[in-house]
């Protein structure tokens, strides 16, 4: 089995890439009110900020950084992840090991995850994060896609409304290529 390394800084900015096991599956847009709440309860109970977020139909990005003293993301994933599950009817496929553990079979195992290093990472991330809906082909402008913290940031004055990014832009993102 991988030896999976975290590392764990308080404090810390960090990109996470969060992935429905069923690539093929529009959940994550589908359900997004459900989500939208798991995420703003967990929130109130697991303090985070919310730089960035885009939430695509059967994955997500998001750009988060932790309250001083704090470096507990993989507590309020397995919160998000497992109260997202516990809300939604049964009847996805789940292996034999995850029926014994009664485990459901949404989620891929893990995620991963990036501490944010400066500022150029950040912005790198942040911009990442804003294109993706047009670069999977979901939408030909990021205005257009409503699941994506984007309007926030055309609101505070980061992007302009007709802002595109950079289609080349590749940050290692846990994406299948």
């Amino acid at each position: 089995m991988p030896n999976y390394r975290r590392t764990w800084v308080r404090g810390g900015t960090y990109f996470f890439t969060v992935t429905l096991r069923n690539r093929r599956s529009d959940l994550l847009v589908r359900e997004i009110k459900l989500l939208r709440r798991v995420i703003a309860q967990t929130k109130r109970n697991h303090p985070f900020q919310i730089d960035a977020w885009v939430v695509l139909p059967e994955h997500m990005h998001c750009l988060w950084t932790l309250p001083l003293g704090d470096a507990d993301f993989a507590t309020r994933w397995k919160v998000i992840k497992s109260g997202f599950a516990r809300r939604i009817p049964h009847g996805e496929s789940r292996s034999i090991e995850q029926q014994m553990r009664g485990q459901r079979g949404i989620w891929q195992p893990r995620y991963w995850e990036h501490l944010i290093r400066d500022e150029t990472d950040y912005q790198r991330h942040f911009d990442y994060i804003h294109i993706n809906p047009v670069k999977h082909g979901w939408v030909r402008a990021v205005k257009d896609w409503p699941y994506s913290t984007f309007h926030r940031a055309v609101a505070e004055g980061i992007y302009a409304d007709d802002w595109a990014g950079d289609l080349s832009l590749d940050v290692r993102a846990a994406e299948r290529r």
